[in-house]
């Protein structure tokens, strides 16, 4: 096996003890990336020179002073949206590209210090906002699976490098799926973690964040395994004082819990979007109740309409601080396709909330407060919560900017991905089955604040029996865009 084909995990361990080194790690990944990546467009920024030299320090630091942390030697990928000190952090948007960050952001700082070696970027849609991953700065990254559907968005880059084997680990984001869903559309997997465990921030040092980015934004890994994403979250998990919601957690992971209740939930009860969930989506999530059932937990389907509000509310408070200066922004500097796509995003908004006025922006955030109530006690009685990750399998590419319905179709489709920021749990994306497209339909885990260790368990018991293994080859393009 070459190593590009290991798991992170055995990386690692291959590195620590010495089976192979961090250079010959680090060049096994760069000559992946040269073999597949003109053909993903993945990863759009590659670092080989900067990566062969941090490889041998490494190996230098190992041999005298022992490894620097669980990630030592492992290659690994940073979001393009992530501030990498005397990088640009473009976001995807071509005027962004004199944008030199001052500073190395806290969840890129965390993989460094446990010993990572950083070997690229990965893409990403303009503002880090869309459910697939194209721009004009860097082009369009491709579905491993089939090139003719979205990798998801915005962390599409990082899903579909993990899926390619460019780097055993993958740094993302998530402000509403952003993680997850690129990560099961790939057939990887991705969480984001409870809100405050992960120390990261968007945007500059000296940028005030807008509150829904503050509230809603997550930081946290992808990989091929669950076992993986295990050891991507406990060297993310660092103490950093720069984002002061950050929880320094003393116990790394907590122990999982004996299989337990798990409600379904397929679809909103009426109470989000218009949109819900595809037959396709639906089926794909009871196959994965059953294995959990075969596995010894009490799965149980039920409505819960709470999440569709949760989704609902997310568009309401986002959208209508983003308005403020963002519309404004991509007007100025947004390429046409996305331009396009923003302008029917926002209709679809405008037709749904009208004109929100101060007194229901504010009641929006108090409600915000009794959703996370209601479900914290709901998942007393059922401490995990199987969803689709998505109320529709893989859509194809510039379906979310085709037309004023389609659009708002998708926006409430998305309903299982915008409801857990504004819960602030943590939830696991990751492939169920491969669908009629050829590509993997997906589903969701969401676990209790802080028990991610439960969510862990679960999502191995799916990773078990779906039988969707990477890394694989890429799937070959007709018709390639020029990068």
């Amino acid at each position: 096996m070459e190593i590009w084909q290991m798991s992170a995990t055995s990386v690692a361990h291959g590195v620590r003890t010495g089976a192979f080194s961090s250079v010959e790690a680090t060049r096994s990944m760069l000559a992946r990336i040269a073999e597949v990546n003109p053909e993903a467009n993945a990863i759009v920024e590659v670092r080989a020179d900067d990566a062969l030299s941090a490889a041998r320090e490494a190996d230098v630091r190992l041999r005298h002073y022992g490894p620097d942390g669980p990630l030592h030697g492992v290659p690994v990928t940073f979001k393009v949206s992530t501030g990498m000190a005397g990088l640009a952090t473009t976001e995807g948007v071509a005027a962004y590209a004199g944008h030199i960050a001052t500073e190395t952001d806290p969840q890129a700082t965390s993989w460094q210090s446990a010993g990572a070696i950083f070997v690229g970027r990965t893409n990403c849609p303009p503002f880090a906002t869309r459910w697939t991953t194209e721009n004009d700065l860097y082009g369009t990254t491709l579905n491993p699976w089939n090139p003719a559907v979205t990798p998801g968005g915005s962390s599409g880059g990082a899903s579909a490098a993990v899926a390619l084997g460019m780097g055993a680990l993958a740094h993302g984001s998530d402000i509403g799926g952003s993680i997850r869903y690129p990560a099961a559309c790939c057939g990887v997997v991705g969480i984001r973690p409870t809100s405050g465990r992960v120390p990261g921030w968007a945007g500059p040092p000296s940028h005030d964040p807008p509150m829904a980015v503050q509230a809603f934004v997550e930081q946290g890994p992808l990989a091929r395994t669950v076992a993986d994403l295990r050891l991507g979250l406990r060297a993310m998990e660092t103490y950093d004082p720069r984002d002061p919601r950050a929880v320094a957690l003393t116990s790394r992971v907590p122990a999982a819990r004996e299989p337990g209740r798990v409600a379904v939930v397929t679809g909103t009860g009426g109470a989000g979007l218009r949109g819900s969930t595809t037959k396709e989506s639906a089926e794909a999530t009871r196959t994965a109740a059953a294995w959990l059932a075969d596995a010894g937990y009490q799965v149980e389907e039920v409505e819960l309409p709470l999440l569709g509000e949760a989704a609902r509310l997310w568009w309401l408070l986002a959208l209508t601080e983003f308005q403020i200066g963002m519309v404004a922004e991509v007007e100025r500097v947004g390429d046409p396709d996305f331009r396009r796509f923003f302008d029917l995003m926002f209709a679809a908004y405008r037709e749904e909330f009208g004109v929100v006025d101060l007194p229901a922006f504010v009641a929006g955030w108090a409600r915000r407060g009794m959703l996370r109530r209601e479900m914290s006690m709901f998942m007393d009685q059922y401490p995990l919560v199987l969803t689709p990750v998505s109320g529709e399998p893989p859509f194809a590419m510039g379906a979310d900017a085709e037309s004023a319905e389609r659009t708002a179709e998708l926006m409430g489709r998305q309903w299982p991905s915008m409801s857990v920021p504004v819960l602030g749990l943590p939830a696991l994306g990751q492939p169920a089955v491969l669908g009629s497209a050829g590509a993997p339909v997906g589903v969701q885990v969401i676990g209790r604040a802080f028990e991610e260790e439960a969510v862990f368990a679960a999502a191995e018991v799916i990773e078990a029996r779906s039988g969707i293994v990477t890394p694989i080859e890429p799937a070959r393009s007709q018709h390639r865009e020029s990068v």
